[in-house]
């Protein structure tokens, strides 16, 4: 019989191979920078032409190789990052697998120039298509120079599935951009086609991160700093008014890899729930750093995937991290209130206050003012004369008190024991019966009342469901309530968990049922129809079990029942409560369903606004 299996040639197997590393030309610099920066390079250079199709080149200053080393290193699997099996249970390397280095000289026309700081001269190896063509001595500075032309000159194929120039370019900046947030002490430098996109020099993480996604974003970033259970947790994230469409300026680092992994990405999204819309993500840099035999990074050949020993652990880590910096709502709290503009002042004082202090005694010898209260109105003669009676008095003995000059108008002010963000703001007023018009320095604070009164409930429910169960009120006339079929067998499958929130529905016969309580914060609203809100979105999720995963959900929307909508005018006492309450409130800044609470115009832009600047 003749063989049918048959051991594939070793050109072959590395284009197999080139297959699963290099799948564009950002793959291939993302392979050769983590090798530059795990030879300690502090100085990386990238230089790309038609989007890498053409050309890559790297050139780093790390500790270089030797000749033999060198040779070595194109062979397949030879690292020197591991030795044994063991060593894969504690990987701080970027590089381990011995595979990036031939994949990418099997497919593309390649040369390695390289040199240690103790030698003499470099080693530079020009390879062809996975054939050694040339070895030879060169001269040049210690670390290492890669280039990679003509990417896939040999693999037509996968040629094809290369897109344009601009959208390589583009993969390649992303990719550059998140090495050099990773390491905030090594400058990198990357050009295309002769023109320099991005030169960034050691500098700390924050500024690394301005230079990255813009100085606009990176101002409006609040430090985060945790850990639990080993897991540490640091970096940076934004607030809710700097968010973007995808998820691109989202930095994640596990012990300084970069991922994309959804443990953390959930993390993150349920850290942010209730902050930011759906739909929107937010601007961050995150570093999680966990003992290396607690985490898997040989999953995927691309490296961008992990797999944690303890995933629960790291998720809850990382959402109580971010967490504890959104409740505090930084943006708020931490403001900086601008001067108010420059005016006249009114004469003030002590010879001032002495003057009218003189002036008001001598007006006393000849008149005294009746009480406010019982003052009689004066009544007019024929003449025009006034008849009421006057009484000259002795001047008194006690000094008078004197008040200072009128102040221009001044909105009312909040409570001074309050020293919260939105207790210290000076009360204008109401508009249209739906939003705060406030006073913060030379602010001008828009309050959203339904989204703040909101904001306060929800964070109340919360509270007490952790702490045993929403408050109810039963109703003093029970209501029935006809349901459909679907909705008759959610109140089988969930009536104990709505019980746990504040409802109290029993069974009547049929597909009806009586209303017996309502969560307390929800009564005197529409109670019937926030019962069918919370049945219909029971009813998506199918098993009891996912109750508890949706509780933050159905919380949110006895909350929006419970509260003023619309039209609403509000007394000045009331504004001042909810004011005074939204400093109590964990994530003040934005309502449950992540739309902000308030809106800010400085007096600069009024002032454009009327052309007086």
């Amino acid at each position: 019989m003749s063989q049918r299996i048959a051991i594939l040639p070793e050109t072959i197997t590395n284009k197999i191979a080139a297959g699963e590393v290099v799948e564009r030309p950002a793959s291939v610099i993302k392979e050769l920078l983590e090798n530059s920066l795990d030879a300690g390079a502090s100085d990386v250079s990238v230089e790309i032409a038609a989007g890498g199709r053409r050309l890559i080149r790297i050139t780093d200053n790390g500790h270089g190789m030797s000749r033999e080393d060198a040779l070595l290193s194109l062979e397949r699997h030879a690292t020197s990052k591991i030795r044994t099996d063991s060593d894969l249970d504690g990987i701080l390397t970027l590089g381990f697998r011995g595979e990036a280095l031939p994949s990418i000289a099997s497919v593309s026309r390649f040369r390695l120039a390289t040199r240690e700081a103790g030698s003499l001269e470099g080693t530079e190896i020009i390879v062809e298509g996975g054939r050694v063509k040339d070895v030879k001595a060169c001269g040049m500075a210690p670390g290492t120079v890669i280039s990679v032309e003509q990417l896939f000159f040999n693999t037509p194929a996968r040629l094809k599935f290369l897109r344009s120039a601009e959208t390589e370019t583009g993969h390649v900046g992303d990719t550059v951009a998140r090495m050099a947030v990773s390491r905030p002490e090594v400058a990198f430098r990357l050009a295309s086609d002769d023109r320099e996109m991005l030169r960034v020099q050691r500098s700390d993480l924050r500024r690394r991160i301005a230079q990255t996604v813009g100085k606009d974003a990176a101002a409006a970033l609040h430090e985060v700093a945790g850990t639990e259970g080993g897991i540490t947790v640091t970096g940076f994230i934004s607030g809710p008014q700097s968010v973007r469409s995808t998820t691109s300026a989202m930095f994640t680092y596990i012990n300084g890899r970069f991922v994309r992994d959804k443990v953390v990405q959930h993390a993150i999204m349920q850290a942010y729930r209730g902050v930011i819309d759906r739909g929107r993500y937010p601007i961050l840099a995150l570093f999680i750093e966990l003992p290396p035999g607690e985490v898997d990074v040989n999953v995927h050949p691309t490296k961008h995937e992990v797999r944690f020993r303890r995933q629960s652990a790291v998720h809850d880590a990382l959402q109580a991290a971010l967490e504890g910096v959104l409740r505090r709502s930084p943006w708020l709290a931490h403001r900086q209130e601008p001067a108010p503009p420059a005016q006249a002042a009114p004469p003030t004082g002590q010879a001032y206050r002495e003057r009218i202090a003189a002036a008001a005694q001598a007006s006393l010898r000849f008149v005294e003012q009746p009480p406010r209260s019982s003052f009689p109105l004066a009544s007019a003669s024929g003449d025009g004369t006034c008849t009421t009676p006057v009484a000259a008095v002795a001047p008194p003995e006690t000094p008078v008190s004197v008040r200072e000059p009128a102040e221009p108008f001044q909105p009312e002010p909040a409570s001074a024991e309050s020293a919260g963000y939105f207790s210290a703001l000076a009360i204008i007023g109401q508009f249209h019966g739906e939003y705060l018009l406030c006073q913060s320095g030379a602010e001008l604070v828009i309050i959203d009342q339904h989204a703040a009164s909101e904001r306060v409930a929800y964070q109340r429910l919360r509270q007490q469901f952790r702490a045993g169960g929403v408050e109810s009120q039963r109703l003093l006339f029970p209501e029935t309530l006809e349901l459909s079929f679907g909705e008759a067998a959610v109140v089988g499958r969930f009536r104990e968990d709505l019980a746990r929130i504040g409802f109290d529905l029993e069974p009547f016969g049929g597909t009806t049922v009586i209303v017996a309580a309502l969560p307390r914060l929800a009564t005197g609203r529409d109670g019937m129809q926030l019962v069918r809100d919370i049945l219909a979105e029971l009813a998506a999720l199918g098993t009891s079990a996912a109750f508890d995963g949706a509780i933050d959900d159905l919380l949110a929307r006895i909350a929006c029942h419970s509260v003023v909508r619309g039209f609403h005018p509000l007394e000045n006492r009331q504004i001042t409560e909810l004011l005074r309450a939204m400093d109590e409130t964990d994530f003040a800044a934005s309502c449950p369903h992540g739309r902000p609470v308030s809106h800010t115009i400085t007096l600069g832009e009024l002032e454009k606004i009327f052309k007086r600047t």
